[in-house]
């Protein structure tokens, strides 16, 4: 063992050597894996290592698919037998909304460059497994690349490949501190001595919540037991007669696939049990659970109603281990604001199906700066501090557990860790009819209904289509009020915070009493986020955006923030309102003195208004393409600043509205969303927003690259499509075909009540991008209609919100 490396690799699970072997393959040989006992240790010797590329998550998918893909190579490399058995697996679906789902699957999943799945009948399904009862499905969804791997040999398999490629791994050798230096390199303490290194990745599975403690770092992670069974032997399967692949039953919460001449069976029980909440301890490690049969008994019965040959069989051995799961499944990966060289890779409960992926996604993010990839869906930016509450990832990695298989409906909202923070004037709202969901924590509206209303969740058009509808005419043809406690504040300010901030944001900054959408850029040239910039009377700036987003803009600015600079985020002690619609001036003039005429406060004008007793700072902007002005005051002042526009909006006979409706607003006027639209894996050029950038204003990040791709054709273009669809909206990935080519695909979609159409937007090839070109796509397993309209379906020039 040397006393210096390039980078430290904490854990030798299937993840911390997939991190160990994507460092040295991207060319960092001078680094090492530490493992307190031996490789694979943990979770990752007992788990049941199977592998397949579907999940209710594309980018998960996508990184799935990348893992499954890599399996070959590993064992190429490493002359390490992995035991990799690729028979295929099908997913099972009993009720009619399940088969809807797998169709939606299906197709999403040709989006995203799977092409080797189909949808089976029960005939088709019984050629692939000999043993499951098939009288109550409607059908499956078939995938060639499913199947499983040794775990140990895979664990071994990637520790090997890296070792060929120059790095190193140090069995029994334990981390008992970390020590960060001036310098912000590292002290690693073992029980070998100390080894000095720039870079730290905790991949500690089990024991990432201790080594993220060392550095005082609580992360959102629990472990829960999980069981799985194997079979004696079954003879006809031992005489190749009949055959079992890999797969899903939803309906009972079970999986299984072949192991050796019998089957496994594992499950994914509605009663789940966290284990060492606080913590695993250090001394356990190959250690199993008694089972507990009486806990999975339901989701066991099941499995043997679904698997009759279980009847036939002994159970040889049963396996009851401990995982780590996150809030919401996903893997916990990148930086930590304010701790440099300092990495993550851990959270993943699924390392054989996700650890190829979260490996290559983390060697480029620490080589290279970013990664190749959109990495939002595992980075832990997606957390705030209100997560590391205990009881909050009590209930989050406890539902999360209990509905592996279970449909989640896009207009769903789920019940574990809420309410957790409400915006002051939430018991009013809840009076007046708000119905809520969830955005970080926060508790937001997404619609005004009458009392006793619950919105059904569905693939499909809900019971709350009529109520949106009409907020949204409100909302062009008298005014609406919203509360915009969900959007994201920074406050800027020192002597030098122009020039910074016109370094950090690729567009124009605003004048005095100004304001301005203004783009962020990676320094490879993409996009980092489409934020609203403030210029407060050239005293402070505020920049304000997704309020999802705060820790991953924080730790953005954090990482590039300069002398005489400094940024807060204020958003959870500035709130307010938006007021939009044909009327919201008339209806502003009620309650202020201040003179908000067209000459006095144009478009983008900002102005510190007295609104009945409140003092606000008032900015002439909205999301829905109708005149409007976005209210910020105190906290402690929303409620009283609520009772006065609520007034107001009654005499112009306005509405109340929620999310629900400014998606359908927003739509209408062809205006894109973070994540959906605008993402880190997208370029200003293809998605539109190069317009906003200033190149002929001094260095800022990302300017070498973005003005590159001005001398560049962009491979796609963001267009709107009318989608010709009944009962059915899009929400993401739907592919879009020309004949029998696909030529893009849809980020989000919703309808239109004024324009009285489906609308989405999508990514299309640029030959595809003429308004009127007629494409189809498919909505569940509609074929539809899509047709590219011009920018926008509603007041394309824009008058309404300047007039």
């Amino acid at each position: 063992m040397n006393r210096t490396y390039r980078a430290v690799v904490i854990g030798g699970g299937v993840v911390g050597a997939s991190v160990l072997y994507h460092l040295a393959r991207f060319g960092w040989q001078n680094c090492c894996l530490l493992e307190r006992s031996v490789l694979a240790a943990g979770s990752s010797w007992h788990a049941a290592g199977g592998v397949h590329p579907i999940n209710a998550d594309p980018q998960m998918a996508a990184l799935q698919a990348y893992t499954i893909n890599l399996l070959h190579e590993i064992e190429d490399e490493s002359d390490e037998p992995i035991g990799y058995h690729m028979e295929g697996g099908v997913t099972l679906a009993c009720e009619q909304e399940r088969w809807e789902w797998l169709l939606s699957r299906y197709h999403m999943f040709q989006t995203i460059g799977i092409e080797d799945s189909k949808l089976l009948t029960p005939e088709e399904i019984r050629e692939k497994h000999s043993f499951v009862n098939l009288d109550d499905v409607r059908g499956g969804l078939w995938i060639s690349r499913e199947g499983y791997v040794d775990t140990t040999g895979t664990v071994r398999g990637y520790a090997l490949a890296a070792k060929k490629r120059g790095a190193s791994y140090f069995e029994h050798t334990q981390v008992l501190e970390l020590k960060q230096r001036p310098d912000k390199t590292w002290e690693v303490i073992t029980n070998q001595g100390t080894i000095l290194t720039e870079h730290v990745i905790n991949a500690a599975g089990l024991w990432a919540k201790q080594v993220g403690r060392m550095i005082g770092l609580e992360l959102p992670v629990a472990p829960l037991k999980h069981h799985y069974l194997i079979t004696e032997t079954i003879p006809e399967v031992a005489s190749g007669e009949k055959r079992i692949c890999s797969s899903v039953d939803p309906e009972g919460f079970t999986y299984s696939r072949q192991d050796q001449m019998g089957m496994l069976v594992g499950f994914y029980e509605q009663n789940p049990e966290h284990w060492a909440i606080d913590g695993a301890p250090w001394d356990y490690g190959m250690e199993l659970f008694e089972p507990d049969i009486e806990r999975i008994s339901d989701e066991l019965d099941w499995a043997i109603r679904r698997y009759p040959v279980l009847n036939q069989v002994g159970v040889k051995s049963w396996i009851n281990g401990a995982f780590t799961f996150s809030p919401d499944g996903n893997p916990l990966v990148g930086p930590v604001r304010g701790i440099e060289n300092y990495w993550l890779a851990c959270g993943v409960m699924a390392g054989f199906l996700q650890g190829g992926g979260v490996g290559k996604t983390l060697a480029e993010w620490i080589i290279h700066g970013e990664p190749e990839a959109d990495p939002w869906a595992m980075d832990i930016a997606r957390y705030g501090e209100f997560t590391s509450n205990i009881e909050y990832i009590k209930q989050t990695t406890g539902q999360f557990y209990s509905r592996r298989f279970v449909m989640t409906y896009p207009n769903e909202q789920l019940w574990a860790g809420r309410p957790i923070k409400k915006s002051p004037s939430y018991g009013l709202m809840t009076n007046n009819g708000a119905q809520w969901g969830e955005n970080w924590g926060l508790e937001v509206p997404l619609l005004f209904a009458p009392n006793n209303f619950a919105e059904i969740p569905t693939l499909r058009r809900s019971n709350a289509f009529d109520i949106t509808a009409q907020e949204c005419l409100a909302a062009r043809n008298t005014a609406g009020l919203l509360d915009i406690s969900s959007y994201s504040r920074f406050r800027v300010t020192g002597a030098k915070a122009t020039k910074w901030l016109d370094w950090i944001f690729a567009g124009k900054l605003p004048q005095k009493n100004q304001c301005r959408l203004n783009p962020i850029l990676s320094f490879a040239g993409k996009l980092m986020g489409d934020l609203v910039v403030m210029n407060w009377n050239d005293a402070e700036w505020w920049v304000m955006g997704s309020y999802y987003l705060r820790e991953w803009h924080m730790r953005w600015f954090a990482q590039h923030l300069k002398e005489d600079v400094a940024i807060e985020d204020v958003s959870d002690s500035i709130v307010g309102f938006s007021i939009f619609g044909p009327k919201s001036r008339a209806l502003l003039e009620q309650v202020t003195r201040g003179d908000i005429s067209n000459t006095s406060m144009p478009f983008l004008s900002l102005k510190t208004l007295d609104i009945g007793l409140v003092r606000t700072k008032t900015a002439r902007i909205t999301v829905t393409g109708e005149l409007g002005y976005e209210i910020n005051c105190h906290s402690s002042e929303h409620e009283t600043l609520y009772n006065i526009l609520r007034e107001a909006l009654l005499e112009v006979d306005g509405k109340e509205v929620g999310f629900y409706a400014l998606n359908s607003l927003r739509l209408e006027k062809s205006f894109g969303v973070w994540n959906a639209e605008y993402r880190n894996e997208y370029t200003p050029k293809e998605s539109g927003l190069i317009r906003w950038i200033d190149f002929n204003k001094g260095d800022f990040i990302g300017k070498e690259s973005a003005l590159s791709q001005t001398h560049e054709e962009a491979k796609r273009q963001l267009v709107t499509l009318e989608v010709h669809s009944t009962n059915t909206e899009a929400v993401g990935y739907e592919p879009i075909w020309k004949n029998d080519r696909r030529v893009g695909f849809i980020t989000s979609g919703g309808y239109g009540h004024n324009v009285k159409k489906s609308l989405a937007m999508a990514y299309v090839e640029n030959d595809m991008s003429t308004p009127g070109t007629e494409l189809t796509t498919h909505i569940i397993n509609d074929e539809c209609r899509a047709v590219v309209l011009e920018q926008s379906p509603w007041d394309a020039q824009g008058n309404r919100m300047r007039g």
